[in-house]
């Protein structure tokens, strides 16, 4: 059961045209359609399900600096700064919160690893630091486990996804947005080899340029476009306690090999399974597994592969042309990953033995989340060159909520032809067939 979202109204209307359309009402469209109301443009999300009905409510909530690579380093530099700015942009308090984060490390090579990444970043000025094992105890205090070390930083932070989207939601429809939930667009219009509207199973929309931010359906759009995109799906389950009184704990967002936690707003726990994610093969999986090998090498330990029911939902779905009746769009509108209650429960055990005060936690509430992953960690934020109109904005590998208001802000950018909030070399389509 996914967590419930802050409610918004939204649009029963279609209409017949505007200038930007947005396909998918998660956090990066919605953001990037704020944006683009916020420079006085017409804009109209589609959104096949509800807004922010799959990862964009579903993740952990963190805005962290800490451990990006170094080409993604100036766009959450850039978000941080959104966030710091987000309620009164708003009108509307989100959840931002400078706790700081801390990741704890088990072994001297893994200290070594964070060592790695502080040297690669060294020019950004960041206030990133390696800690001692006592240090960690006053960062998190009731931990009784003897770190290796760890790396803090206190800068980092949190927001609450259930909030969050809505709030844009909100603000960019005060800015004159038009978010129509329900409605999937199957399929683009072309006029004179560039966009001129979408296809939608209500009826077409006219449009100067398209937005797709649909996660993880971005790739099977664009499937039927004849432009390959190179995601596959990870699936994380997560916990949430009931309101939990620790005396002394912090509200440090913590990392360790294997669990991750951090404070929710009500006073409870949000924890996963740091070192356990499920790797659902599907009929993509056989197509472009191979850009992953890299990947799985490396990671292998923390992957779950499973051969089962995403494997033949998919397979059913892939047989639908989206331009034809009924599309896969419709017949799935929510991808509801099955939440894997062992790997939850082996997170609860693992901070239990790690901090003994959450023994008296309960679990108030349970689900997953299906994350569109890239071969190399970084997300598509792209005009579509053989698609003139067309700007993707997908494959965020878990990292699209903390890098929304900048990511947002790029698509706007790009859509609009200003100056770019940051570089938007490193996350060009072109890259994933180089």
């Amino acid at each position: 059961m996914a967590p419930s979202i802050s409610p918004v109204q939204t649009s029963v209307v279609l209409p017949a045209a505007t200038t930007v359309v947005v396909i998918g009402g998660g956090i990066i469209g919605l953001t990037a359609a704020l944006s683009l109301a916020e420079r006085g443009i017409p804009v109209t999300v589609l959104e096949k399900g509800r807004i922010a009905g799959e990862q964009s409510s579903r993740n952990l909530g963190w805005i962290r600096k800490m451990g990006r690579a170094k080409l993604d380093l100036p766009l959450s530099i850039a978000a941080e700064k959104l966030w710091s700015t987000m309620a009164q942009r708003l009108n509307a308090d989100v959840g931002y919160r400078q706790t700081g984060i801390l990741y704890t490390a088990s072994s001297a090579g893994e200290m070594a690893s964070h060592q790695e990444w502080l040297n690669s970043v060294a020019d950004a000025s960041l206030d990133s630091r390696l800690v001692t094992a006592r240090e960690i105890v006053d960062i998190s205090p009731g931990c009784t486990v003897d770190w290796a070390g760890g790396i803090y930083t206190a800068s980092d932070g949190r927001a609450e996804p259930t909030l969050a989207s809505s709030a844009i939601a909100r603000a960019a429809i005060a800015k004159g947005v038009i978010i129509v939930e329900n409605c999937a667009v199957r399929t683009l219009s072309m006029s004179a080899g560039r966009v001129s509207g979408v296809v939608t199973e209500r009826g077409e929309v006219r449009c100067d340029n398209v937005i797709l931010s649909g996660g993880m359906w971005s790739r099977r759009f664009l499937a039927t476009c004849g432009v390959p995109l190179l995601t596959l799906p990870v699936v994380a389950s997560v916990l949430r306690t009931a309101p939990l009184t620790i005396e002394g704990m912090t509200e440090v967002a913590v990392g360790t090999p294997d669990i991750s936690f951090r404070k929710h707003q009500d006073g409870g726990y949000i924890i996963t399974n740091r070192g356990a994610f499920m790797v659902p093969i599907v009929p993509d999986s056989l197509l472009i597994g191979h850009h992953y090998f890299s990947t799985l090498r490396s990671q292998w330990k923390n992957m779950n592969l499973s051969l089962g029911r995403d494997f033949m939902t998919e397979l059913a779905l892939s047989r639908r042309n989206s331009d034809q009746g009924t599309s896969a769009f419709e017949q799935r509108r929510t991808i509801d990953p099955k939440v894997n209650h062992g790997l939850n429960r082996a997170a609860l055990r693992n901070l239990t033995e790690a901090w003994p005060a959450f023994k008296k936690a309960t679990i108030e509430l349970e689900w997953a989340g299906m994350i569109d992953v890239t071969p190399d960690g970084l997300p598509v934020i792209s005009p579509v060159d053989k698609i003139p109109g067309l700007t993707l904005a997908s494959g965020f590998s878990g990292h699209g909520f903390g890098t929304s208001p900048a990511a947002g802000q790029l698509v706007a950018d790009l859509v609009t032809g200003d100056t770019p909030i940051v570089n938007p070399a490193p996350y060009h389509l072109k890259r994933q067939h180089s």
